[in-house]
């Protein structure tokens, strides 16, 4: 089926439709790598592993999915964002079906690890790209909802997925969490595809050459782009010390004599107000006059003073109102990001900008908690984790500033046109028309 072609972004319609298989997507990927602590207990009891060989299950699956996103991207454009996403749902959903009769910790990490991964990254792109060709003055709210989904679904699965593996063992939970997690099948079904009469008329011609095909099927050309240079380095920044609170924040509580509960609830409070902070976060850009990039900054340097003040946390209280703050600023960031690329790079590049980020944001996901660990190990202390977490991030929302027009209230000329100018006048070897 082609796909419809739209003067501009609709605004709604079938966009929530969208914007529902997003945050479903978001749930049964997200959510599911969020509460997977249950069955990482289980592995190490069943095989007699460290807990250091066992933890690789997520990380490899976490890698493979920011890594892979390139591939998603070309394979987006080249076969379109809906098969796409329904052969994502079904390697995700068949991966951990493998890992249910798993005899090896090497089997998981095939299974979990790269299958799940790879699955997962196959859906991410298409469904962001969408949710920005659907929206345009709602793109906030609609990424900050899609969002959501990892959230909610954290909530809810740790428990859930305890009650399977009592009830059934881990492999019986593991088949049950996978029958689940093919329902993305229908949420990459529901991907309509749609297209701008923008992205129509500026469309770049049939360049020769393989390679340079290549590079325009996988985005590689906005490596040349300082705009998106500047933003993908303040995105490394800010993923080195994003995920510090979620691997350190219960050991950092425990050794200030906070008992298990007290530590657990910490946690829960996190979760709770990122749900309240992704969505209000969303409707506050959309309804104040800043550029989307302004709004991204102010919330991550607030994230990273947030993450600073953790030290300063000397009773359950405070550390109850740190946590609650930095959930409710670390919330915005991720929507906030993805929303403000458009400004970047525009609708038509946005599914190879993404997956870009992700790739360079890959190896800053996985150094980020070990480095806060080391830091603990010199200093014997989670204090100065947290503060180097903290300059990470707040760092990250500095270097937005240096963003060419970013003191302008008025978006930078199309960046459509700096991309065009690439493909067609640096390639082609003609002028750009307008």
């Amino acid at each position: 089926m082609s796909p419809r072609v739209f003067s501009k972004p609709p605004d709604g319609g079938w966009g929530w439709m969208v914007v529902l298989a997003a945050f479903c997507q978001s749930a049964l990927v997200f959510g599911v790598v969020r509460s997977f602590g249950v069955f990482f207990v289980e592995f190490v009891a069943h095989f007699q592993e460290s807990s250091s060989s066992t933890s690789w299950i997520t990380s490899v699956c976490i890698a493979t999915l920011m890594c892979g996103s390139p591939l998603a991207t070309g394979l987006g454009k080249r076969f379109g964002e809906r098969p796409v996403a329904m052969l994502g749902g079904f390697l995700s959903g068949f991966g951990l079906l493998l890992a249910s009769i798993a005899t090896s910790l090497a089997q998981l990490y095939l299974f979990i690890g790269l299958l799940t991964g790879v699955g997962g990254a196959l859906i991410f792109a298409p469904s962001l790209s969408l949710v920005a060709r659907y929206f345009d003055r709602r793109r906030a709210v609609a990424n900050a909802v899609a969002f959501s989904g990892a959230g909610i679904a954290a909530l809810g699965f740790s428990p859930l997925f305890q009650l399977l593996v009592d009830s059934y063992g881990w492999r019986g939970g593991l088949q049950i969490v996978s029958g689940m997690v093919f329902n993305l099948v229908v949420c990459g079904a529901l991907l309509r595809p749609l297209r701008l009469a923008t992205e129509e008329t500026k469309a770049s011609p049939e360049v020769p050459g393989r390679g340079r095909r290549l590079v325009l099927l996988f985005g590689l050309d906005l490596l040349l782009h300082r705009d998106f240079l500047i933003f993908s380095g303040a995105g490394m920044l800010i993923t080195c010390g994003y995920f510090i609170p979620f691997a350190h924040l219960v050991p950092h509580a425990r050794e200030m004599g906070l008992d298990e509960y007290q530590a657990a609830f910490l946690v829960s409070a996190v979760g709770v107000s990122d749900i309240v902070g992704r969505v209000l976060a969303g409707g506050l850009a959309g309804w104040t006059s800043l550029r989307l990039v302004h709004s991204l900054a102010i919330w991550t340097v607030l994230t990273g003073l947030s993450l600073l003040a953790v030290p300063l946390g000397r009773s359950y209280v405070a550390m109850m109102a740190i946590s609650v703050a930095y959930g409710f600023l670390a919330s915005a960031v991720i929507p906030l990001k993805f929303s403000s690329l458009v400004e970047i790079v525009g609708t038509e590049q946005l599914m190879g900008a993404i997956g870009l980020i992700h790739m360079l944001e890959s190896l800053e996901a996985l150094v980020g908690p070990p480095l806060s660990g080391w830091i603990r190990d010199w200093t014997g202390s989670y204090n100065a984790s947290f503060l180097a977490g903290g300059a990470f991030v707040t760092g990250g929302g500095l270097v937005l500033l240096m963003l060419p027009g970013f003191f302008s209230f008025r978006p930078p000329a199309s960046p459509k046109k700096l991309s065009r100018r690439t493909e067609v006048g640096e390639v082609a070897g003609s002028e750009p028309t307008e």
